[in-house]
């Protein structure tokens, strides 16, 4: 499947100042696919899901479901999975403390086992991300939960072997909560109303899922759904969406080295403030269909501030992709992160190749100048990794980032994509005696 785990030394050498061109194709959605993996485990019945994209996170969470009990074959971007004969009801700590979002396995388990026990989550160091929320939730529809050495351990008491609906409020629209508590609700007893809830398209879209295995959910993509469970749920075949990030990467992609990209497939509505704030910033999106967009670079980068937030505002999953881009601006711009608080750690690993950041709590003031320099640079989370090559690709000079692993886990062959469209990257081993001289580049076309 994809490359190695943390163990791995490999680096990516990235050659600057190398015009992109042509077209890239967008895989399907990391963090739908993720959630709708877990969700399958509502299902008494085998379902096929299609457009999953080849991950190391995609392979941690088959070895979830598999140690479950679940079968679980891939074939191409299809991935069979069948529920049918669950055997255990508590995930392994080692793959559960790489991967923060098998713990969205809770919901679905205690719907239809009911009982689950699952270590607390690992993943992105990236800040506290505390699953009260899904406790509480799950409590409000009758489970009994309780957190013992490490360890979530949830039951339904009783004889009533169903969860109960409730009306349930959350202190902050959380993707994850929002997700495990829908899910739980699908085969719970009534109706259960989740106000303030996410409305991320990755929500909607495991929404879409479970309504084609039966369920009963109102108001997808708005703050306030309505679930009338179910006893049961059928097999069905899903196509997940096209993930927004890693168009949105690739958006950047082309800003940065003032190239013109076309991307697809894609949702374009799911890029609107990534979009708004490449418009500000000097380059044009142009919405060719409604699944391909076009970047025409603008003659210069223009400063831009951005804030996180919950969608549809600004995505934390972009941030550190923007800020590459705005190092290279003509102008100071101020970046703002409240979702995680511990997500400017890139930061350093930027000024280390000549970029001027200054990080005041959750904020960053960026002093955009015209050049940056390669250097050596360790990838700090997922995200971060992705910012890194952006920088590299627009700096001048050959950039050598570390902590692959990071990449790994959420982009589907970028370098790969990337020198398909131009650009010079190579993957070096840094357990064989290769050097970057020996090391050839992907022998690909473009595609155009």
């Amino acid at each position: 499947m994809s490359n190695s785990p943390e163990a791995d030394d490999s680096v990516l050498e990235i050659r600057g100042q190398h015009p992109l061109s042509g077209h890239i194709k967008v895989s399907g959605a990391k963090n739908s696919a993720l959630v709708v993996m877990a969700g399958t485990l509502l299902c008494s019945q085998a379902c096929r899901l299609r457009n999953i994209p080849d991950l190391v996170d995609v392979e941690r969470m088959a070895a979830v479901l598999t140690a479950l009990g679940v079968k679980v074959t891939k074939e191409a971007d299809c991935l069979d999975v069948d529920p049918s004969d669950i055997s255990h009801t508590r995930a392994p700590y080692e793959i559960v403390s790489k991967l923060r979002a098998s713990f969205f396995v809770i919901g679905p388990l205690l719907a239809r086992m009911g009982v689950a026990r699952i270590p607390l989550p690992g993943g992105c160091a990236i800040g506290a991300r505390p699953v009260e929320l899904h406790v509480r939730g799950l409590q409000a529809m009758g489970a009994d939960v309780q957190i013992e050495h490490g360890t979530v351990h949830a039951c339904i008491p009783g004889t009533r072997g169903r969860l109960q609906g409730a009306k349930i409020y959350l202190d902050y629209p959380s993707v994850g909560a929002t997700e495990t508590l829908m899910m739980a609700a699908t085969l719970a007893d009534g109706e259960t109303i989740i106000d303030n809830a996410a409305q991320e398209p990755e929500v909607a879209d495991l929404a879409n899922f479970c309504r084609a295995m039966g369920a009963r959910i109102r108001g997808v993509g708005t703050k306030t759904l309505t679930i009338v469970g179910v006893p049961s749920l059928h097999s069905t075949e899903y196509a997940i969406i096209p993930d927004r990030i890693e168009a949105g990467t690739f958006l950047i992609a082309g800003a940065i080295t003032r190239s013109t990209l076309t991307l697809s497939p894609v949702v374009p509505e799911h890029l609107g403030a990534v979009i708004a704030k490449l418009r500000e910033a000097g380059s044009d999106v142009q919405i060719e269909s409604h699944n391909r967009v076009r970047l025409l670079p603008g003659e210069e980068i223009l400063p831009t501030d951005i804030q996180t937030l919950p969608y549809p505002g600004f995505p934390t999953d972009m941030q550190a992709q923007f800020m590459a881009l705005m190092t290279l601006s003509n102008g100071n711009s101020l970046i703002t992160e409240t979702v995680f608080e511990n997500r400017l750690r890139h930061v350093a690993e930027f000024n280390r190749m000549g970029a001027n950041i200054r990080v005041n709590g959750n904020c960053a003031v960026v002093q955009g100048s015209s050049i940056l320099s390669g250097a050596p640079v360790m990838a700090t989370d997922l995200r971060a990794s992705a910012a890194l090559v952006l920088a590299g690709l627009g700096a001048h000079g050959t950039t050598v980032m570390s902590g692959l692993h990071h990449l790994d886990r959420g982009y589907e062959r970028l370098e790969r994509k990337l020198t398909q469209a131009g650009a010079r990257i190579t993957r070096i081993d840094g357990q064989s005696s290769t050097s970057p001289s020996d090391v050839t580049h992907s022998t690909v076309q473009p595609s155009h």
